[in-house]
């Protein structure tokens, strides 16, 4: 059967792979992209089934604009697809404020404005799919990677928070959260040259390691990743969070297991901060 999804972030990466597998599949796609004529080719290809429009979604009045547009036009969007974003990477004290306001207005705020904008549509037409694309980074972290980390974490409380709102629309949301992919993310990141006082410690070291990283030492392939993400999509019941990738499974796995053994360590300490009257009665 034929659906309809409305993708941000089509140009490339994740995104665009989306976007051909749901075209050659038979599906429409109401593609947003800063630069539309990233798409022609596929705009040539597959006629009315691509609906493109420009975005900037750090634009909340274009994003909103864009979306009551496309829901006009197409009527039913069955599936939201959240991945525009980016990342920066370098020590935390080397950035710059107006880069950190970038990083979290695109890959925060402008989330948190998309699922805000589309749920009074999916809402009314009685349900539909929200896929907000997280990352293994946001349940864990590496160092050099602090504001990018900080924007998934974000994601993932929102999105988590959401999805009990939503659930009695009919609306259920999925948190994908992709390992690293064989895709051009890294050669789009903002690298920020470290200060010299880090020069020689672990944290650059990482960095150096994984920028010298070959394509074989990457797990993720971006078109194995977009059928997933299809699929998910087409579940009756999809889970509010996807691991995609052995990376990703692997090191979400061991930072979940190493925060519960220590939370469960703090179990006496925490206990004794309680009030003498507390009946037991917590959320």
């Amino acid at each position: 059967m034929s659906t309809t999804w409305f993708i941000t972030g089509t140009s490339s990466g994740l995104g665009r792979h989306l976007t051909e597998l749901l075209l050659e599949r038979g599906h429409r796609v109401a593609a947003t992209l800063r630069d539309p004529t990233r798409l022609a080719d596929l705009a040539a290809q597959h006629g009315d089934r691509l609906w493109v429009r420009e975005l900037d979604v750090t634009d909340t009045a274009q994003l909103r604009e864009v979306v009551g547009a496309a829901f006009a036009d197409l009527g039913r969007i069955d599936v939201v697809v959240s991945n525009a974003g980016f990342g920066l990477v370098g020590m935390a004290e080397a950035f710059t404020d107006e880069q950190i306001d970038l990083q979290l207005r695109t890959n925060v705020t402008a989330a948190i404005h998309l699922a805000r904008a589309v749920t009074p549509h999916l809402r009314a037409q009685g349900g539909g799919r929200l896929l907000q694309l997280s990352s293994q980074g946001g349940h864990m972290a590496f160092p050099g990677y602090s504001l990018y980390h900080a924007s998934k974490w974000a994601v993932e409380g929102f999105f988590e928070a959401l999805a009990g709102e939503l659930e009695p629309f009919g609306i259920a949301t999925t948190l994908v959260e992709p390992g690293v992919a064989r895709t051009d993310f890294a050669s789009k990141s903002d690298v920020v040259p470290h200060p010299p006082a880090y020069d020689g410690t672990p944290a650059v070291q990482f960095l150096r390691a994984d920028a010298d990283r070959s394509a074989t030492d990457v797990a993720g392939d971006p078109r194995k990743m977009a059928e997933a993400i299809l699929a998910i999509g087409e579940l009756d019941q999809p889970p509010r969070r996807q691991l995609l990738g052995s990376d990703a499974y692997d090191n979400v796995i061991r930072a979940l297991s190493e925060r519960l053994e220590a939370a469960r360590a703090q179990r006496d300490l925490a206990l004794t901060t309680d009030a003498d009257d507390y009946t037991g009665a917590h959320a």
